[in-house]
């Protein structure tokens, strides 16, 4: 069973993304440092790049590893975006395959504006 089926209801009732990604983090408490190539993850994302549109949340399916970071696909987005290793806020929590159709529902993803 998905982890977070137990809390779907609670989840959709969340007034704020912030308060979405906290229980998230909650739930999927199983983290890693390093993404795999082909694996679902959703993390805090800080960038310091200057006036860049970003996701703080991304929930993203991970597509190359690189030196500087990693590509994944961002589910928001509906786009791959890269993501700098010093710019991942903690670590990445791991989304099982049966939790994927769960948190594309959740309206999470948090646009922002780097200045």
């Amino acid at each position: 069973m998905s982890r977070i089926e137990p809390y779907r209801d609670e989840l959709h009732n969340l007034s704020s993304q912030d308060d979405v990604m906290e229980k998230l983090i909650e739930i999927l408490s199983e983290e890693v440092l390093y993404p795999e190539p082909g694996k679902f993850y959703t993390f805090i994302y800080q960038p310091k790049t200057p006036n860049i549109e970003y996701d703080e949340y991304p929930f993203i399916a991970c597509t190359d590893l690189e030196k500087w970071g990693f590509k994944g696909l961002n589910f928001h987005w509906r786009k791959s975006r890269n993501y700098t290793w010093e710019e991942v806020i903690g670590k990445l929590h791991i989304v099982n395959y049966d939790e994927v159709d769960d948190l594309n529902t959740l309206q999470y993803g948090k646009f922002r504006l780097n200045r």
